[in-house]
Order: structure tokens, then C-alpha cells, then sequence
């Protein structure tokens, strides 16, 4: 823990050059935002299918309103899997290709040049990650709600399980703007546990070829397991 502090201590401190940092953050958000909306689409969209399919099958009844699926489907998209899961996913993904990244620059003693060189290789290569991971995290959680309902409304015109009617009366119903927003924050703390804690591995390596591979995976557990905690919290907190 005070290693991390330590590196995010270097970390923050202020670019030498704004012009190489602005570069550099542009470049991050690129390679680890907007890569990423296809397979946020892909998979967001399939879980809202699903998700109205199995509400609709195997939980409203005759007792319950006919809007009950897309009510669920929308609060369930809203409230855990496009904020919470979908960086879950995203920590497998993006965490593991900055740990590798960092990595195979230590290992390369590629930082240890830019050291030499008198750059901070800290705020150098890590800042711009957390900074361009945390612009993009908001825009991708906004991607995945949209596509989950788009495969809701897929499956009510294409499979007719429910009526388009029925989904947009549960989707409108009793809607509270909060729920999104509450999401929107939640992903800016997730998307800097995940770059700032697989930077942190990906910086102390030590070893060669195989330390590297290993700390890819620990980067993705810890970062993990921290966004499960802190969710916790933080759900606890916005509610």
C-alpha cells in the first residue's frame, strides 16, 4: 500500500510538457476507450435480451403488471451491469493490457532510461492512462445501458416475447434520474482503480517475461476484487 502510494504520489505530479501529456491522453483514450465500446456493445446487448427474456418467462405471472419486464430490465442495466459488471469485464481487458504494457517497458529497462533522461516515468506513462481511462468510463457506461435496451426492444420485435408496448411502459415507469448518474459516478472511481492499480503491478515488476505475465494477472484480480469492495461502499453511499 505504500508503494502505491508512493507511485501515485509521482504520479500526480504536474506534466513537464503539456503538449507530450496531451498527446499521450489522447492516444490512451483511443487505445483504451474507444477500442473498447465494441465489446461493450456486443455484450451489453445480449444481456439485455436476456434479461427481459428471463424476467418474462420466469417471473411475471398473472399477478404482475405487463410492464414488469422492461421495469427490471432498465433498473437492473442502470443500477449494477452497465456501471459495476461492465468494469468487472473492462478490469479483464483494459487492466491487463496496461499491466502488460508497463510491464514490458520495466523488464525492457525502457523506464530506466527515461529516468535517466530526467522524465518522471511515472507521470509520463501512468497519468495519461488514469486520465484518458476515466474521460472514456462514463461514455462506455452510457454505451452499454443504450445497447442493453436496444436488445430488450430486439427481443420483443424479433423473438415476440413482449410487446414493445409493454417494454416501453416498464422502461418509462417511475423512472429516477439519480440511478444513471449513480452509475456515471460509480464508473469514474472504478476506471481509476483499474488503470491506477494496473499501473501500480505493471511498474514494479521484477524479472523478465514471465513476472510480467504474472503481474497482468494479479492486476486483474486486485483490481477485481477493489471494484467489488468499492462498490459495496459506494452503493451504500449514492442510494
Amino acid at each position: 500500500m505504500g508503494r502505491y502510494l508512493m507511485l501515485m504520489g509521482r504520479t500526480f505530479s504536474r506534466p513537464e510538457r503539456f503538449r507530450m501529456f496531451w498527446k499521450q491522453y489522447v492516444k490512451e483514450m483511443a487505445s483504451l476507450g474507444v477500442d473498447s465500446i465494441g465489446i461493450v456493445l456486443l455484450i451489453s446487448f445480449f444481456i439485455g435480451a436476456v434479461i427481459c427474456i428471463q424476467i418474462k418467462l420466469n417471473i411475471q405471472s398473472a399477478w404482475m403488471p405487463h410492464w414488469v419486464s422492461g421495469y427490471v430490465t432498465r433498473e437492473i442495466m442502470l443500477l449494477e451491469f452497465s456501471s459495476s459488471i461492465m468494469c468487472l469485464i473492462l478490469s479483464g481487458k483494459v487492466g491487463s493490457n496496461i499491466a502488460s504494457e508497463i510491464g514490458t517497458m520495466r523488464t525492457t529497462q525502457q523506464i530506466d532510461a527515461l529516468e535517466i533522461m530526467g522524465v518522471n516515468p511515472a507521470s509520463f506513462l501512468i497519468l495519461p492512462k488514469i486520465a484518458g481511462l476515466v474521460t472514456m468510463m462514463p461514455l462506455l457506461v452510457i454505451f452499454s445501458t443504450v445497447s442493453g435496451v436496444i436488445g430488450a426492444y430486439a427481443t420483443a420485435y424479433i423473438g415476440g416475447i413482449i410487446t414493445a408496448s409493454d417494454l416501453t411502459a416498464g422502461m418509462q415507469h417511475d423512472f429516477t434520474q439519480w440511478f444513471f448518474w449513480m452509475g456515471v459516478i460509480k464508473s469514474l472511481f472504478f476506471a481509476y482503480i483499474i488503470a491506477s492499480v494496473s499501473s501500480f503491478f505493471g511498474y514494479t515488476v521484477e524479472g523478465g517475461s514471465i513476472e510480467v505475465g504474472k503481474a497482468s494477472t494479479d492486476a486483474v484480480v486486485s483490481s477485481s476484487m477493489l471494484i467489488l469492495f468499492s462498490d459495496l461502499f459506494l452503493t451504500q453511499l449514492l442510494s
